[in-house]
C-alpha cells in the first residue's frame, strides 16, 4: 500500500507515499484515502486532517495504467468514495503541497479548507489534453474561484501554474520554501486542538453550505462524461502517446 496514515497530536495524516512512481494514485490508494478520511471523521480525538505527499512531489495524478485496467465503474468506486469522503469531511482538512500536483493533485485541493504550497510547486489540470474532462467539481469550483477567463486557461488549455500563482488565484493560502511547507501545515492543523470542535464543525458547514448541492451535482455530471471519455478514440490516442512517449496526434478527429 502506498498511502500512510497516522494520528499524532489530534491530527490525522494521510501521506501519499509512492515516490518511485511520482506518487501516481491507484484505485487501491483511492480506497485507502477514502477509508482514512472516514476513520478521521469517526475518531473523536481527531481535530483536523492533514494531506501531504513526499518531499518534492505531491502527486502526478492518476496512475494511468491502473486507471485504464480498472476504470471507475460507478458512484461506489474507490475514486468517488474518496471524492465523497473529502467533500463531506466535517473536520478541517489542511493540505501541504510540494513539487508536482497534477490532475486530481490539484482538484482535491479545491475541497481542502487550508492549502499551503511550496514556491517550487507546479500545479496543472491537463484533462483535455488526455481526451478527458475535468473532475471533482473543478468545472464548477475553479471558475467560481478564479473567474471564467482564467479557468479556461487552466482547464481548457491545461496551463500549469506555480505555487505563487495558486495563492494569487485563491487556490491556496500561502506559498513557502519547500522545507517549510509540511511543518507549517502541521502547525496550522494542530491549532484546531485549541478550538471548540463543535463550533469548527458548524462553521465549516456554514462556509460550504451555498455550494454543497451544486458541488455534488457537478461531481456526478463530470463523472458521467469522464467515464464516456475514457473509452473515446481521443482518449485512446492520448494514452497511447503517453505510454509510447510521443506527441499525440488529434488531427484525425473533428
Amino acid at each position: 500500500m502506498s498511502i500512510k496514515t497516522a494520528v499524532l497530536n489530534g491530527v490525522f495524516t494521510i501521506e501519499i507515499a509512492r515516490p518511485e512512481k511520482k506518487n501516481a494514485i491507484t484505485i487501491d490508494m483511492y480506497q485507502a484515502m477514502a477509508d482514512g478520511l472516514k476513520a478521521a471523521q469517526a475518531d473523536g480525538t481527531v481535530r483536523a486532517v492533514l494531506i501531504t505527499g513526499q518531499p518534492g512531489i505531491f502527486t502526478s495524478g492518476n496512475d494511468l495504467e491502473d486507471f485504464m485496467k480498472r476504470p471507475p465503474s460507478g458512484q461506489d468506486s474507490p475514486v468517488f468514495q474518496f471524492m465523497q469522503a473529502l467533500n463531506g469531511c466535517e473536520k478541517p482538512v489542511v493540505a501541504a503541497v510540494t513539487g508536482a500536483a497534477i490532475g486530481i493533485g490539484t482538484t482535491m485541493l479545491l475541497h481542502c479548507d487550508l492549502v499551503y504550497v511550496a514556491d517550487e510547486a507546479r500545479l496543472a489540470m491537463p484533462f483535455v489534453s488526455l481526451g478527458l474532462v475535468p473532475e471533482f467539481a473543478s468545472s464548477l469550483v475553479v471558475p467560481q474561484l478564479v473567474g471564467r477567463v482564467k479557468a479556461a486557461e487552466k482547464i481548457l488549455l491545461g496551463e500549469p501554474f506555480t505555487g505563487a500563482e495558486a495563492v494569487e488565484l485563491g487556490l491556496a493560502n500561502a506559498v513557502l520554501p519547500t522545507a517549510e511547507v509540511a511543518p507549517h501545515a502541521r502547525r496550522i492543523a494542530e491549532r484546531f486542538n485549541a478550538l471548540p470542535p463543535g463550533a469548527v464543525r458548524d462553521t465549516k458547514k456554514l462556509l460550504r453550505r451555498a455550494g454543497s448541492e451544486a458541488t455534488l451535482q457537478a461531481i456526478e455530471a463530470e463523472a458521467a462524461i469522464f467515464a464516456e471519455r475514457l473509452t473515446s478514440p481521443e482518449a485512446r490516442e492520448a494514452f497511447s502517446a503517453f505510454f509510447q512517449k510521443r506527441k499525440p496526434d488529434f488531427s484525425q478527429f473533428s
